[in-house]
Parts: structure tokens; C-alpha cells; sequence
């Protein structure tokens, strides 16, 4: 059987959080890149395993459920002599993506966490929703992360000039980058976003391009399109849900699950 080695360092492994891991040598550090149902999909440096939740995170969770390990974070494993997996400590966070509180509950869950970059991925087709973008940018500064805008789908119009400069002026300061990611155009710029040590969010609304840049960035398919999701005999679609993907050459790509945005 051939096993699947993961550069740590390229996806943000640092001394840093060496040091705070190094209280704890009888676990093993790794990144988590996908939840499902309580079980965890987490890179590390002997390749991908499945985790469950050990009991010390399980009892910090009951009393803060934001420690439960989300898309991106870096955690501490066991590997029991059954060969069971566990995450043991979640690490602390550089920044974190939290969905916004929504009635009575104060504090959003947090779906992504230590990105470098949050990009809020809006198409060009149809029109641009600027309410929109303006929304998802504020909350994707809240993260910590550095912020931009990635216009999707700039193939499909004719002259994308004019639309850019219109969301830019509704985003002052903030990178607005055009991209037609099936035919690779304009990526180079948000290649530098998923460098080794860097982590690029993808933050928008369904239909918006985010699995087609992920699989564009990552050079394979590493995430269904809408075109390649099928629906069950119920008629729900089939997602891809939030996931971290590691790009080649260095550095990693997260996409986001949409958030209800209501525009201020």
C-alpha cells in the first residue's frame, strides 16, 4: 500500500505552533480539512486520516461549542493501538471566520479558520450584487484575514472593465480581481494567495464559481461543480460543502459555505 506524505510546512505549519504543540509530543500535528457528521478529515504529515473528537475537547466544547475543530484548524491527534484516531487539542486560532449571530444566538459558529485571505467571490454574471459584496467583505475583515474580491466569470461578458470599476468604488481599498477560472484567466494574481504558509478563503453565494476556482488553483478536480452534482431522489443537490484543499507547490485553498446575508 502506498502512503501519501503532506508538507505541514507548506500549508502553514510554523515554529510557532510547533511551540505550542511541543507540551504535548505524545500527540501528532496535522490541519483539518473537511467536517462531516462529527468525523474529521485532517492532514497530516504521514497523509490524510479520519478523526473522531477525544474526551478533553469534547468537555471544552460542551462549555464553549466555538472550540469544536472547524475547516482549517490545526489540531493535535492521537492514534490509539486500535489504530482509532482522536483530536486532542484544537490549537489556538490566527484568525477566524464566524458566521453571523442569527436571533437569539450571540455568537455565530465559526466555519473556517487561519486564513491569510478572505476573498469574496461575486460572478459577473449576472450583474454583480454590490449590497452583497459589501456585506460579506465586513464580515470577512471580522476574520482577521486579509480581504478581496474575486469576480467570477469574467469570460462570459463582453467588456468586464466598466463592472470592475463599479464594484470597486463599492469597495474602496480592497483588491477587485476579475477571473474566468474554466479557461484560467486572470489566476495569476490569486495564485500568490495560496503560496506555501498561505491560506485563501472563498466566501459568496451558491452558483458563484467558488468549487470551479478551487480545482482551477489546485490544477485538478478537487471538488464537484454544479454541473458535475447530482440530485437525489429527494431533489436535493448534492454539495461539496466547505473543504480545504492543499495546492501544489505550497499553501491551500478553503471553500466557504454560504452565509444568509441581510443587507445594512
Amino acid at each position: 500500500m502506498d502512503f501519501m506524505t503532506i508538507d505541514l510546512t507548506a500549508l502553514g505549519w510554523d515554529a510557532d505552533r510547533a511551540s505550542d504543540a511541543r507540551r504535548r509530543a505524545d500527540y501528532q500535528p496535522g490541519r483539518v480539512a473537511r467536517v462531516e457528521r462529527g468525523v474529521y478529515t485532517v492532514l497530516g504529515a504521514a497523509g490524510p486520516l479520519r478523526a473522531t473528537l477525544g474526551g478533553a475537547v469534547l468537555a471544552t466544547a460542551a462549555r464553549d461549542r466555538t472550540y469544536l475543530p472547524c475547516v482549517g484548524d490545526w489540531v493535535l491527534f492521537a492514534t490509539w493501538p486500535d489504530r482509532h484516531v482522536t483530536v486532542e487539542v484544537v490549537l489556538p486560532r490566527r484568525t477566524a471566520l464566524r458566521e453571523p449571530p442569527a436571533g437569539k444566538v450571540a455568537h455565530g459558529q465559526i466555519l473556517a479558520a487561519n486564513l491569510t485571505a478572505t476573498a469574496v467571490v461575486e460572478p459577473m454574471r449576472p450583474e454583480p450584487d454590490l449590497s452583497r459584496i459589501r456585506c460579506l467583505l465586513a464580515f470577512a475583515r471580522e476574520s482577521g484575514a486579509r480581504p478581496l474580491v474575486v469576480l467570477t466569470k469574467a469570460d462570459l461578458v463582453a467588456d468586464p472593465a466598466p463592472v470592475v470599476r463599479r464594484v470597486a468604488a463599492a469597495a474602496p481599498g480592497v483588491p477587485v480581481l476579475p477571473v474566468g477560472a474554466r479557461r484560467g484567466a486572470g489566476l495569476d494574481p490569486l495564485r500568490a494567495e495560496v503560496a506555501p504558509g498561505r491560506t485563501l478563503g472563498l466566501l459568496g453565494p451558491p452558483r458563484a464559481g467558488r468549487s470551479v476556482l478551487v480545482n482551477a488553483l489546485a490544477g485538478a478536480v478537487a471538488l464537484p461543480t454544479s454541473a458535475s452534482r447530482r440530485v437525489d431522489g429527494m431533489g436535493r443537490l448534492h454539495s461539496a460543502g466547505q473543504a480545504l484543499v492543499a495546492v501544489p507547490g505550497g499553501g491551500a485553498v478553503v471553500k466557504v459555505p454560504g452565509v444568509r446575508v441581510v443587507p445594512g
